[in-house]
């Protein structure tokens, strides 16, 4: 009897450790290639509320007082990811700030938290962006981690006038669980989530909850376009639709019928553009001629 107690406790030890392990390469920071940027877009550094130096990218849009978005990537990705839709949006008038969330691209290496420091890259960046644009409007595209920094800093949502949530995860624990089934099994998820979930309190300071987009949601007043995929099962359909039943002011929803997560989060088809060129002309309007654009 003993042996076997000896082998359980060994197992579980061996397991739990495995978890601990695995949840090490969830939250490490590392930095990526990015392409240096080309004219009329130019490099610049950020500094957040707590020191750490965030890489963006900004380009003009048609004046210095053009309505603006800012472009935040998904976990893993870098500001490389969205240079395309930023180039696009500055083609037709807008500004645009894309940034490297801190443990990605050429930002400082800083464990990831899946939106809570996240945030303070967002809110630095947004302040920044509304600055430089004379305090003209300014809609986020938030896509996965994205969004949920959008949402999840200590006082609230961003003040944004608009958002695109885009394949974002209502909570933690949901995230975790989908991955771990999407490859292995539902049984399998349910064991193992929570062996991952709670290391939040001892990496973020902070329990599992307080990674909830859905219930961040209802706070923020602005606009919100919810952008998810009917095949994706990272972030499947019923958890799109319950972030755009959480939204409380105008509100829309679109579902992309075919697309995985990676898919989902990757968008550039013409589609995608009409649906995000559409909201943002209701929400922040079209950039009108005007002022000329100024130096940084």
């Amino acid at each position: 009897m003993g042996a076997v107690v000896g082998g359980l406790l060994a197992a579980t030890m061996l397991g739990l450790a495995a978890c601990w392990v695995a949840g090490s390469i969830m939250v490490g920071g590392h930095n990526s290639r990015v392409a240096a940027a080309t004219s009329p877009s130019q490099d610049i550094r950020l500094e957040t509320q707590d020191g750490v130096s965030i890489a963006a990218t900004f380009t003009p849009g048609r004046s210095g007082r053009s309505p603006a978005v800012l472009l935040l990537h998904g976990v893993g990705a870098s500001r490389q990811a969205t240079a395309a839709n930023a180039a696009w949006l500055a083609s037709l008038g807008y500004a645009a700030l894309a940034i490297d969330f801190r443990g990605h691209g050429k930002s400082s290496i800083k464990p990831r938290t899946f939106g809570l420091s996240e945030a303070l890259d967002a809110q630095a960046a947004f302040a920044w962006l509304k600055r430089r644009q004379d305090n003209a409007p300014v809609a986020v595209i938030g896509i996965s981690l994205g969004g949920a920094a959008s949402l999840l800093g200590d006082t609230g949502p961003i003040p944004a006038d608009a958002l695109i949530l885009q394949a974002v995860y209502p909570d933690i624990r949901r995230a975790i669980r989908n991955r771990i089934a999407s490859r292995t099994s539902v049984g399998v998820g349910y064991l193992l989530e929570p062996l991952l979930s709670f290391q939040a309190p001892l990496r973020f300071g902070a329990w599992p909850s307080r990674l909830s987009p859905l219930k961040a949601l209802p706070r923020y007043r602005g606009a919100v376009l919810l952008i998810g995929g009917e095949q994706d099962i990272s972030t499947p359909p019923a958890e799109t639709r319950a972030m755009f039943a959480a939204a409380q002011g105008f509100k829309r929803l679109w579902l992309v019928p075919t697309g995985d997560h990676a898919a989902i989060c990757n968008l550039v088809s013409p589609a995608y553009q009409d649906h995000v060129r559409a909201f943002l002309v209701q929400t922040i309007d079209s950039p009108a001629t005007g002022d000329q654009e100024r130096p940084l």
